[in-house]
């Protein structure tokens, strides 16, 4: 059988398609964020340290499915941390149902995160990650309640929850 160069530029957009559909990345190594970071180990490191699920999300700046968060449900005092280093990112005070199926939250603590540009998709978004270790946690829309109008869009997957001490 003869592969035509046209069979194979077809077949070739339909995996770029696929991967773009798909939320997946041709480096799939790559962190969330480029740069020096506190907390900075290997692809390898990463993977022993976190689960699967927590790697593509955090690593290799993946999406959980919507309404699969338990975290979503998650309205008690605490601190919203970093599931790859535990840096607290957000108060339990600012989190919000925005009914999109991720945990939501109209600001963060100072310092916690940093953003970057996100053009996949075919679209421009800004990204969120963890200014101590770059993982990836969401991206952040100009749609939320006051005070700040922001709404960071958050993979439950990306965070622990620790609930503050009675």
């Amino acid at each position: 059988m003869t592969i035509s160069r046209r069979s194979l530029l077809l077949a070739g957009s339909a995996l770029v398609t696929t991967g773009l559909v798909f939320g997946l990345r041709p480096d799939s190594t790559s962190i969330a964020a480029e740069g020096d970071f506190e907390v900075s180990l290997s692809a390898d490191e990463w993977r022993e340290r976190l689960t699967e699920q927590e790697f593509y999300i955090l690593r290799e700046h993946g999406t959980e499915r919507p309404y699969t968060s338990p975290l979503n449900e998650e309205y008690r005092a605490g601190t919203f941390t970093c599931a790859g280093c535990q840096q607290a990112l957000f108060a339990s005070e600012t989190k919000y149902d925005s009914r999109t199926g991720w945990p939501s939250f109209y600001d963060y603590l100072p310092g916690a995160i940093g953003t970057s540009v996100d053009n996949t998709l075919g679209m421009t978004r800004t990204e969120v990650h963890c200014s101590r270790c770059g993982g990836h946690q969401g991206h952040v829309f100009e749609d939320g309640p006051e005070p700040t109008g922001l709404r960071y869009c958050i993979n439950g997957i990306a965070l622990d929850f620790e609930p503050q001490a009675a």
